[in-house]
């Protein structure tokens, strides 16, 4: 029963010291000193590589907030060319009816408008025939 149990605790000591070896830094790098700056060197590198996973994290992170906020001013454009493109239709849609004429006007579209300046006081006065039924208040520029 002994001789039986004599090799088991040969093969624990043997693991036992084999692990004790491998732990202790110090018996290591005397042994061997290019693995113990191997180890050095693979622990600055993975310390150098979770500094940058995490710096470009970061960036990842900034770049996709600054991607929403153009994606809303975008979605907030497009509103508006769309309210603009309702309100040049409801203004062709009343000179067409005051006009009684169709064939004089021709339909408008993004690129044919044209921005003038505000008229003078002394031209304002005279009224224009196509607007003198409107409400006399003032249209604010672009609707």
């Amino acid at each position: 029963m002994t001789a039986g149990a004599n090799p088991s605790r040969k093969l624990q000591k043997r693991t036992l010291k084999l692990i004790q070896g491998s732990l202790s830094g110090r018996k290591l790098e005397r042994r061997a000193p290019w693995i113990s700056n191997l180890h050095r060197a693979t622990d600055g590198t993975l310390a150098g590589l979770g500094i940058c996973m995490l710096a470009l994290s970061a960036l990842t992170l900034h770049w996709q907030n600054q991607w929403g906020v153009s994606y809303q001013q975008m979605e907030s454009s497009q509103v508006l060319e769309h309210k603009l493109q309702e309100s040049a239709a409801l203004l062709e849609q009343h000179h067409l009816g005051a006009v009684k004429r169709p064939g004089w006007l021709v339909p408008t579209s993004s690129e044919k408008l044209i921005y003038l300046p505000a008229p003078s006081v002394a031209s304002a006065e005279s009224g224009l025939p196509l607007l003198s039924n409107l409400p006399l208040r003032q249209i604010r520029t672009g609707y």
